[in-house]
This record gives structure tokens, C-alpha cells and sequence, in this order.
């Protein structure tokens, strides 16, 4: 709901949009994004897969484009498209990614975009070499920030090599962000257990492997820590939020399920630091694992653009990334405030298989408060509901047989954490 100590007043003149490139419809972070800014009385519209997108019923959405694509366009007529909207919005509009793709597009195409678009100015290789898993290890070595062990086999006597010499289990992941764009040599983060099994996995994965094998972190020694942000043209913070991840679908391994809003100073200067040297400027969407083993925070995931949970994070103000980033676009200030500790975040359609998953793993989060001091959901708001209802009437269609491979899965047990 809309706040009544405001300390701020949003640029009402100037719209905000949301640009995704994946298909992915079910999406609460740009439902949160359009509630954020439109209950500022600000413009919204969004792209959207097709008429009956959640975010699309949205009360706050002035209109809706629908733009079905796929990740597998040219830049080109990725760039043109944008341009088409921005000329029927017809006035300079705000662009907030949510995906890698949308940031990575807007980064490298600046130039041509800038006249129709107010979007952070980054170093235009930055985005698609943090959102790649290869590129930010090498960033996380130059730098002196902890990552995970990683190797990066570019042929299949590298990998036999790897086996041979590796401490198992290891984790596999795509090695570049794009996987929507061809076939992923994995279907997400895969844990292998031993040498055998990897030697078996391999030769799925063609002469060009396209993974990283990575230190896996057992998570009965590991804590999931996320850090959002947003930062000035200098790479200082106008917004840093802290949080620890209780549960995530697919369990220990997926998107944020159950979060809470925990102070963390340490974590906070360590995601600040690392920023800084890198020079980056824009949203951040961070996750990190705290390795009891050696007491580090490791950086997993760098995401350069808004998170799915972002609204989690509020600061006393009314500030969250996605406010924070108008205010600075819009040439206005963006007011401090301490972060609203003990908050608590639930994206209702995936937590509750996701609470069943984790109760059987025995799995618990230390760092969780005994109790919220309050709740935000995802997809239900009571001045927003058409949004909740949406998703829930393509959530469990056709029949109920998305709800029952999530049960199948949580029977399973899944992948372990990224």
C-alpha cells in the first residue's frame, strides 16, 4: 500500500518501463516494480508476453506492450523495438530490466537508445560480463572478492582431466547468461556427485562443454545471503538493503521463496567495495553464500538489473532500488534511512512447495528472525488484486499439472544451492 510519511516526491512526468527479453510471464518482480512507482503516481507500462500477463492487470499499468520475444532476436530489432514504444510512450521513459538480456541489450546499445530512454550509464562490455558465470569469477579474482572454486573446460580431455585431479561433489551451470538463446549444456545448477558421473554428463555437453564446474558449498555449513543496491554514476550506494534467504524454488538452488531483512554491516561493505572497483552503476541484484568452513561471503550470482524479490527491501524513507534509480534519473535526491530489519518477503505460489521441500531436508536459517515484523507478498495486495488472481488462474493451467510437477520435484529433492 502506499505510504503516508513519504519523504519524497517521484518526477510524475516522467514514465517508467518494464523491458524484459525472456518469456517468462509468472514474473512478481515487475508486478512489484509498476505497484512501486505507480502508487507514486507515476506513468507505468511494460512489456509483456501477451494480453493476460499478470502485470499486465495491474492497476497501476497505463499500457501494456505486447512484444512476445525470445532472446533469440538480432540486438538490432531488439534495439528498434524498444525505440517503437519509446515513440509511442512519446515522452523520456525510465527503463528498468528484469532480466540479464534487457540489461545487457541497454548497456550495449546506449548510443542509440539514449534519446528516447533515461537508464544508468555503465561501461557497455560490464553488464554481459558480470551476468556471465566465467566473467564474474575472473572479476571476483582480480579483485580480491571470494567466489567458489571454478574451472572452466573448453573440451572433453579438459573435463577428464578436471575428474581426475577435482575434489568432488562440484556444481555444473551454464557458463554464459544467454542459455535461453540455444540449447543449455545443463538445465540449471546440477550437482555431480563423483568422477563417474560427470564423465557420464559430458558428453552431453558437445565438443564446446559451455559450463563451469564449481566448488560446491554443502549447505548444512552455508548461509544464503542477497544484497540489493542501487548506485550513482560514481559506484556509490544511494540504496543498499541486506537480506538472508530462507527458502528458493527449486529448493537451495532456484529464485527467493521466503526472505527477511537482516543488518548485516560486513556483507553490506563487501558488496559496496567490490562495486566500486568494478565501476558499476545501476540496480543490483546480489547473492552470496556465507561458508561457515573459512567464515567468507561468497559472491554465486551478480545480477545487473532488479530483483524478483526487490520489494523486500524498503528503507524508513520509502526507498527501494527501483524508486531510487527514478529519483537519481530524474535529477532528484534520494532520501537516507535505515532498512526496515525483520521484514519479511513470500512469493505465495512457490513457497509453500518449497516450505514442504525444505521441512524434509531439515534445512534451517540461522540468521532468520523468530518473527517478521511485517510481510510483503509477492502477487497479493489489497489496493492491486487483479494481478494475484491473473497469475493464479495460469499457474495452475492446464489442470493442475504445474502444481503437481512442483510437488514431484519437492518429492525428489533438487539441485543443491548455486
Amino acid at each position: 500500500m502506499a505510504r503516508s510519511n513519504m519523504l519524497f516526491t517521484a518526477d510524475r512526468t516522467v514514465p517508467g518501463l518494464i523491458v524484459k527479453i525472456g518469456n517468462y510471464p509468472l514474473h512478481h518482480g515487475g508486478v512489484g516494480a509498476i505497484r512501486s512507482l505507480g502508487r507514486l503516481g507515476v506513468p507505468m507500462y511494460a512489456v509483456t508476453e501477451d494480453r493476460w500477463t499478470p502485470a499486465a492487470h495491474s492497476r497501476y499499468l497505463e499500457r501494456a506492450f505486447v512484444w512476445p520475444t525470445t532472446g533469440t532476436e538480432e540486438p538490432g530489432r531488439l534495439v528498434e523495438g524498444l525505440l517503437r514504444i519509446g515513440r509511442r510512450i512519446g515522452r523520456p521513459t525510465v527503463l528498468i530490466p528484469t532480466d540479464e538480456e534487457a540489461a545487457v541489450l541497454i548497456a550495449e546499445h546506449q548510443e542509440e537508445l539514449a534519446d528516447r530512454f533515461l537508464f544508468p550509464r555503465v561501461a557497455p562490455d560490464l553488464p554481459r560480463r558480470l551476468a556471465s558465470k566465467q566473467g564474474l569469477h575472473e572479476l571476483c579474482v582480480q579483485h580480491g572478492v571470494p567466489s567458489p572454486a571454478a574451472a572452466f573446460p573448453e573440451s572433453y580431455a579438459e573435463i577428464e582431466d578436471f575428474a581426475a585431479h577435482a575434489r568432488f561433489p562440484v556444481v555444473a551451470k551454464n557458463r554464459e547468461a544467454f542459455v535461453r538463446r540455444k540449447r543449455p549444456a545443463v538445465g540449471g545448477t546440477t550437482r555431480i556427485e563423483d568422477a563417474g558421473h560427470l564423465l557420464a554428463l559430458a558428453p552431453r555437453w558437445g565438443e564446446q562443454p559451455g559450463v563451469i564446474l564449481q566448488e560446491y558449498l554443502p549447505r548444512e555449513q552455508a548461509e544464503d545471503w542477497i544484497v540489493h543496491a542501487y548506485f550513482d554514476g560514481s559506484s556509490d550506494p544511494l540504496a543498499l538493503f541486506t537480506g538472508v534467504k530462507v527458502r528458493s524454488w527449486p529448493p537451495h538452488a532456484g529464485m527467493t521463496a521466503n526472505a527477511y531483512v537482516v543488518d548485516n554491516p560486513e556483507l553490506a561493505q563487501l558488496a559496496a567495495q567490490f562495486i566500486k572497483r568494478i565501476g558499476y552503476t545501476g540496480i543490483v541484484d546480489l547473492d552470496l553464500r556465507f561458508d561457515r568452513r573459512d567464515r567468507q561471503y561468497k559472491l554465486l550470482d551478480f545480477n545487473p538489473r532488479m530483483g524478483a524479490q526487490f520489494r523486500l527491501f524498503e528503507n524508513e524513507s520509502g526507498i527501494d532500488v527501483v524508486r531510487a534509480q527514478h529519483l537519481h534519473l530524474t535529477g532528484r535526491k534520494v532520501p537516507e534511512g535505515e532498512q526496515r530489519a525483520g521484514h519479511r518477503y513470500v512469493v505465495e505460489n512457490i513457497d509453500l512447495p518449497a516450505l514442504l521441500a525444505y521441512r524434509r531436508s531439515g534445512y534451517t536459517t540461522p540468521h532468520a528472525p523468530a518473527r517478521a515484523s511485517g510481510t510483503e507478498l509477492a502477487w497479493l495486495a489489497a489496493d492491486d488484486v487483479k494481478p494475484f488472481f491473473t497469475m493464479m488462474a495460469r499457474f495452475v493451467r492446464p489442470g493442475a499439472q504445474h502444481l503437481y510437477r512442483l510437488w514431484r520435484s519437492s518429492r525428489r529433492g533438487s539441485a543443491p544451492a548455486k
